[in-house]
């Protein structure tokens, strides 16, 4: 741009300098809050995606050995559902007590993991696996919750 003065007289006239255009900040604005929306939603996605993960490979090692546990019980097999439990089980009941128990309860038909619980109190970890079982005699339903103790480093049937 050219400014040009103009002589006139003594005085000489300098015009003012054009009005600045004003910028449209407003669309300027938009597109930055619509980019980090964006960026936080892709972020939260992948982070519920990974919490999700995390959670879920925390519980199968849970579910596992309440699974195998009633699998054992559904087989009649009480030696190998007795090696699942806890020491604190082992030290109050005897194997041969044990299994005169359970074979007199009624059997159970079928199971499904409902829900699963996972603790850590004072470094001791604790899960309880819920299972809606179906009896084999009567077909009634039921929830049953399956208590598990982490001991050693494996899962244990824990009642």
């Amino acid at each position: 741009m050219v400014v040009s003065s103009i002589y006139i007289g003594r005085m000489t006239f300098t015009p003012p300098a054009p009005p600045v255009k004003r910028g449209n900040n407003t669309r300027t604005i938009l597109i930055v809050v619509g980019s980090v929306l964006a960026l936080c939603c892709i972020l939260g996605v992948i982070g519920g995606v990974f919490f999700f993960r995390t959670l879920s490979e925390s519980m199968e090692p849970a579910q596992g050995a309440a699974t195998a546990y009633v699998d054992d019980l559904m087989a009649g097999n009480y030696s190998s559902a007795y090696g699942r439990m806890c020491d604190k089980v082992h030290q109050r009941v005897s194997e041969a007590e044990y299994t005169r128990i359970q074979s007199a309860q009624l059997k159970i038909r079928s199971y499904k993991i409902v829900g699963t619980n996972i603790r850590t109190v004072n470094a001791t970890t604790t899960a309880t696996v819920s299972m809606r079982m179906v009896q084999a005699e009567t077909g009634m339903e039921f929830t049953q919750g399956i208590f598990l103790l982490k001991e050693r480093g494996q899962w244990r049937v824990c009642e």
